[in-house]
């Protein structure tokens, strides 16, 4: 099973500052107030921008370089009002119209900014803090505490048995769609500890064979998606109150409507499916 976000490596050479003089243009992934803007000629495409910040057309309260994607720069840039003639759209109808590479970027921009948007005062002492040059970090120069872009590991279990899937529903989810199963690692905690410990909770089942499919940075706001297929070793479905709305066995050729290929749920469901067709053909 392929990762979906294997052509990202390819493409895309993360940078904390620019190596060398800057791109004749750059790709600009500006924000204002979490929603993404974009040129309101092109709704579902960033357009290259110049790389001077003197030319770029709004003004900026925050800029961070990203790298270089296809050899040229990528920024990600904090606005401080919607300039004329841009959009602003929320970040996850944005990242479905976008092409994978420009996508994912938006994603990693998202977080960047959010990060310093939440890390402007140290979080020790409350003076504020300085960013480092050469890495991605700010530090309080009073006490010295250095603070990184977060990241919140979180697993994700696609359950089989069979050639039946157990889908769920939070009450978050839109309707009528079910996805795998998910949940935050907790500290202490390895991966497989979290697959076993979250399908318990939320569904009641227990689960064996633990299969790692892939894994997708996804900036809601900074977690880092790590997807398994498990195989069913027992139980019987229980909803855990509050957290899921409705569980169920799908034979393959009766899904529910599911996540699109834009999130790593779509890629382990849809993949998955294949995988089992294709061991029961014996192909």
């Amino acid at each position: 099973m392929m990762n979906p976000d294997a052509s990202w490596a390819a493409e895309f050479a993360p940078a904390v500052q620019p190596q060398s003089a800057p791109s004749a243009s750059a790709w600009c992934f500006a924000f204002h107030e979490g929603r993404l803007l974009l040129p309101g000629g092109e709704p579902v495409l960033l357009a290259p921008l110049p790389a001077a910040s003197s030319a770029w057309p709004f003004e900026t309260v925050a800029r961070h370089y990203l790298g270089q994607l296809g050899g040229l720069d990528c920024w990600a840039v904090m606005a401080p009002h919607v300039p004329p003639d841009w959009q602003a759209q929320p970040l996850r109808n944005a990242m479905m119209a976008l092409p994978e590479p420009l996508m994912l970027l938006a994603g990693r921009a998202a977080q960047v900014l959010e990060w310093d948007r939440t890390h402007r005062h140290c979080g020790a002492c409350g003076t504020p803090t300085e960013l480092l040059a050469g890495e991605r970090a700010r530090r309080c120069p009073a006490c010295g505490q250095q603070s990184y872009p977060r990241i919140s590991p979180a697993m994700m279990a696609l359950v089989w048995r069979g050639r039946e899937l157990l889908l769920a529903r939070s009450p978050g989810f839109r309707p009528g769609v079910f996805s795998a199963l998910a949940g935050f690692v907790e500290p202490g905690e390895s991966l497989e500890d979290c697959v076993h410990r979250e399908v318990a909770e939320e569904v009641g089942v227990r689960v064996k064979h633990l299969r790692y499919f892939g894994s997708q940075s996804w900036p809601f706001p900074h977690s880092l998606m790590v997807a398994f297929t498990a195989e069913w070793a027992g139980g019987d479905i229980c909803p855990q109150p509050g957290e899921i709305e409705q569980a169920a066995w799908f034979d393959i050729d009766a899904l529910p409507d599911i996540p699109p290929r834009f999130s790593i749920s779509g890629h382990l469901i849809r993949d998955t499916v294949q995988s089992l067709r294709q061991s029961m053909s014996g192909t």
